[in-house]
């Protein structure tokens, strides 16, 4: 496997053990397929890449976006403190040196289908770079040629990664003689190629939106992308397949255990437990559980970077629970959701003056996540008529758009590319207490295994409140 960032050993571990076994097992006869190549792989990007999703967010947009805070004082990720984030580099480059040897053996087996979907997981994967850290080694990365590759900036990324999935369209809806995909090892769409075809298109609708602050954005180009995107939630890409557990269940059942996290932020739950919209959302009580404060049930978050509420001897404040939809045994981890692309479609909507078509796309954004989480149409009808008396295309507003978006991609790293493109305004969101920063966050410090082994091509920032490309 060519990798500038990790040799084979290192990438074991940062893989599920299964699959390094079978991929590194020298017992095996080199001249006798078992079988092929690109099965493993497509089995292991449409694992990981939700994966990657999960270790993301739970490593720190969850905190920059204050879905999570830390149950410790002035922690480092809560008040934007510099952290290395060598790992969730490590991670992500793990899954793009196997989504570019899946697309290169693709090509040379004519295998169209798995050239397709490599590419979208690129795309996915390289977008979390971009988003994180704007600039990376993308074009001299991976041929094993360039032992220092050289930085891609964060506008040819981005180009990058919507010709990926304009690619990924065109041999997805190539039509020729071209091999089946093995429904058995695509752990989102089980082979589904429409599907994965509706993908790369909400995807492409996706990063177009991101440059919403610039010029260049084109709202009905948006609109076209989503014409060919996502018809509803059982087109969502998740992964239901573990290896024990979803990952944010052990975050979970690690809190119980007392090793601490997954506490969350004041800001998410005061959005949901009436505080801060004077609605109590039926979402809540599916996400995370109650406690019995002076007799009441009630609902209270952990203000980020001041700490816990209490001693912690007993229950003061919400955490996730393995009773919940996010974080329990067998929840799906979410990728892209149907909720996520009709919000898309109402920003852009709502940006093009078509404002009906915001409004209905709001709606159904709102509903299409609250039937994911297992919310009744009665519930639901009954919470947006005391949430938005009198909902009307004229008295939408973009905010009303941003505050349910930010709710309905709860753990989402998305949310973080949406926080810095509308610049934090949330309703009554605030900088964490004891910030380091006198602004909200923008992006990170390039970790410091880039520094010490390639740091002759790491760009220089100023700080972390430089804004990534697509946020000037």
């Amino acid at each position: 496997m060519k990798n500038y960032i990790i040799n084979a050993i290192v990438f074991c571990s940062l893989i599920f053990t299964m699959g390094c076994e079978e991929y590194l097992n020298v017992n095996d006869n080199p001249n006798v397929a078992t079988s092929s190549p690109i099965d493993g792989l497509l089995n292991r990007v449409t694992h990981q890449t939700p994966v990657n999703a999960y270790r993301v967010s739970n490593g720190y947009t969850s905190y920059f976006t204050q879905y999570l805070a830390s149950p410790n004082q002035g922690s480092p990720t809560d008040t934007y403190d510099e952290v290395n984030y060598s790992t969730a580099w490590g991670n992500l480059y793990g899954v793009m040196t196997d989504a570019y040897d899946l697309i290169n053996n693709a090509e040379e087996q004519g295998a169209d289908l798995y050239a397709g979907v490599g590419k979208i997981i690129m795309a996915i994967n390289l977008s979390y770079v971009a988003d994180s850290w704007e600039s990376a080694p993308y074009s001299e990365a991976f041929s094993g040629e360039i032992i220092q590759p050289g930085y891609d900036s964060g506008e040819q990324i981005y180009n990058t990664v919507l010709s990926l999935l304009d690619e990924s369209i065109s041999l997805l809806n190539s039509g020729g003689e071209t091999r089946a995909i093995t429904a058995s090892k695509d752990l989102f769409y089980g082979g589904d190629v429409t599907r994965w075809i509706k993908l790369a298109n909400g995807l492409k609708a996706r990063y177009l939106n991101h440059f919403s602050k610039q010029g260049s954005y084109d709202p009905a180009v948006v609109l076209s992308a989503l014409g060919s995107g996502l018809q509803g939630n059982e087109d969502d890409a998740e992964l239901t397949t573990f290896d024990v557990r979803n990952p944010w269940a052990d975050v979970a059942i690690d809190n119980d255990n007392l090793v601490l996290g997954g506490w969350l932020s004041e800001q998410f739950i005061d959005a949901l437990n009436g505080t801060t919209f004077g609605v109590f959302d039926p979402r809540l009580p599916l996400i995370t559980e109650p406690f019995e404060e002076d007799g009441e049930t009630t609902f209270l978050g952990t203000p980020n970077g001041a700490g816990r509420r209490g001693d912690g001897t007993v229950q003061v404040e919400c955490y996730l629970e393995t009773s919940g939809f996010y974080s329990s045994e067998e929840a799906p981890l979410l990728v892209f959701t149907y909720s996520e692309q009709k919000f898309i479609e109402a920003e852009a909507a709502f940006r093009t003056d078509d404002k009906q078509r915001a409004m209905d796309a709001f709606v159904e954004g709102i509903k299409s996540n609250m039937t994911k989480i297992g919310v009744s149409t009665e519930d639901q009808n009954a919470f947006i008529a005391d949430k938005y008396p009198g909902l009307s295309a004229g008295n939408l507003t973009l905010l009303d758009i941003m505050n349910e978006k930010y709710i309905a991609l709860f753990l989402n790293p998305e949310t973080w590319n949406d926080a810095r493109r509308f610049d934090y305004q949330y309703t009554d969101f605030e900088l964490p207490e004891g910030a380091q920063l006198p602004d909200f966050i923008r992006r990170l410090q390039f970790p410091d295994t880039e520094m010490s082994r390639n740091g002759s091509n790491v760009p220089e920032i100023s700080g972390l409140t430089d804004p990534v490309y697509w946020d000037n």
